[in-house]
């Protein structure tokens, strides 16, 4: 992939304009925003708001933290290389057109145990789909805050 250095964290593939800011989007843009993360970027298909769809793509080795959203359910399909998930209680390894529902208040993860790496759409339903309705219960990037968010509010 070649990277073109545009701004300070912003660059430009064959395929997406990157940020690190999820603020930069530019809605007259051509090119779909792909959000920088440890482990890898994540882009907005298309949003209305009661849902949204997105491309997340996770590098080889890396995972999304322990994680659950209060006020949407997700919907996983593995689009390229291979997933582990923890949905719930479940541990599910998931190949190319293979798909999980995580419904809104369950605990989730995604482990990419490949050498390549694994690519997944997401469709989000919910009353809010803000980037902020997280909460990180363990985290191999040190996003995990100390909290007591959940102790009277979490499903």
């Amino acid at each position: 992939m070649c990277l073109n250095a545009l701004t300070r964290g912003q660059y430009m593939t064959n395929e997406y304009f990157l940020s690190e800011d999820a603020g930069m989007n530019d809605s007259n843009s051509d090119h779909p925003l792909a959000v920088l993360r440890p482990w890898g970027s994540y882009t907005v298909l298309e949003e209305t708001p009661s849902f949204k769809v997105k491309r997340i793509d996770v590098k080889a080795g890396a995972s999304l933290s322990l994680q659950l959203h209060r006020h949407r359910s997700e919907h996983w399909v593995v689009v390229a290389g291979v997933a582990h998930v923890q949905n719930g209680e479940r541990i599910l390894q998931l190949q190319v057109g293979e798909h999980t529902y995580i419904p809104a208040g369950q605990k989730h993860r995604l482990v990419n145990p490949g050498d390549i790496a694994t690519s997944l759409i997401e469709v989000q339903c919910g009353t809010y789909l803000g980037e902020d309705d997280i909460v990180r219960f363990a985290d191999q990037y040190g996003r995990v805050l100390p909290s007591t968010e959940c102790d009277s509010g979490c499903p």
